[in-house]
C-alpha cells in the first residue's frame, strides 16, 4: 500500500508547473534542451524546437546557413548539442546554448583564417558567440563553415 505524505511529488508540485511526465525536453543550464543522442536531421530539429524564445530563431538560422553552405552535411545530437560533419563520425562545428548567447564551436577553429573571435582552452577550437540582439555576419559564418568542413573533423 502506498501512503501519500505532504512530501509526495503530487502534493509538493507548485501550481501551474508542468508535470515531469510531459513530452517536452528538460531545459538544462542556459536553456539548453536535454535531447537524446541521435543521428540525422530529426534529433537536430527536435533540439531546435525545444529551445526557448530567441535562441530557437538563432539556432534555426544557424542550422539553415550550415546546410546551405555545405551540401550533404551530416548532423547528430550528442551531449545535448547539435554537431555537423561530413562523414557522420567526425565533426567540424557544434552548437551549444548558453544563458546569454549561442555558442558555435569550430573544432579546428585555430586553423581558420581569420580565426573565430573567441579563444578556447582546447588546443584547436575557437568559438563564435551569437547574442539575442547582436547582428550575425552571415557571410563570415558561411566562409568559416565552408573552410571548416574541408578540414579533417574531430572524432567525438
Amino acid at each position: 500500500m502506498v501512503r501519500k505524505t505532504s512530501e509526495s511529488k503530487a502534493e509538493s508540485k507548485p501550481e501551474g508547473k508542468p508535470s515531469a511526465k510531459t513530452d517536452a525536453p528538460k531545459l538544462l543550464a542556459g536553456g539548453n534542451p536535454q535531447i537524446p543522442k541521435g543521428e540525422g536531421d530529426a534529433p537536430v530539429q527536435a533540439y531546435i524546437a525545444a529551445l526557448p524564445d530567441w535562441k530557437r530563431d538563432v539556432v534555426r538560422r544557424l542550422d539553415a546557413l550550415i546546410v546551405e553552405a555545405v551540401p550533404g552535411v551530416r548532423k547528430a545530437v550528442k551531449w545535448n548539442s547539435p554537431l555537423y560533419g561530413m562523414d557522420g563520425t567526425t565533426w567540424f562545428v557544434g552548437i551549444h546554448v548558453m544563458t546569454k548567447y549561442v555558442k558555435l564551436a569550430f573544432f579546428k577553429g585555430k586553423s581558420l583564417d581569420p580565426m573565430p573571435p573567441v579563444d578556447s582552452k582546447t588546443a584547436h577550437a575557437r568559438y563564435l558567440h551569437v547574442g539575442e540582439k547582436e547582428p550575425l555576419d552571415e557571410a563570415r559564418l558561411v566562409a568559416w563553415v565552408k573552410a571548416a568542413s574541408a578540414m579533417p573533423g574531430e572524432k567525438m
